[in-house]
């Protein structure tokens, strides 16, 4: 196998990985506890509000960072591996 198929394989393993640890336990909450009703309560409510306001900017930022956390783990994680 090449080395790009091996790197897009372990790659694609691991992003599968993280989303089904994220999404399938608050999913199952959310489904659990009523918040979907809050949610879509909160949808409506932000239609006729309109605009995304300041918590729609700090989810953005948020979810910046979440996203930025992971690529540094798995850089740093890769980098260790290297020098072993």
């Amino acid at each position: 196998m090449s080395p790009v198929v091996k790197w897009w394989s372990r790659l694609a393993a691991m992003v599968t990985g993280a989303v089904l640890t994220l999404v399938v336990p608050v999913h199952a909450w959310a489904a659990s506890n009523g918040v979907a009703d809050v949610a879509i309560e909160a949808a409506k409510a932000r239609r006729r509000r309109g605009g995304f306001g300041f918590f729609g900017i700090f989810g953005g930022l948020c979810c910046l960072f979440v996203v930025a956390a992971i690529v540094l783990v798995i850089v740093l994680v890769s980098r260790n591996r290297k020098r072993k």
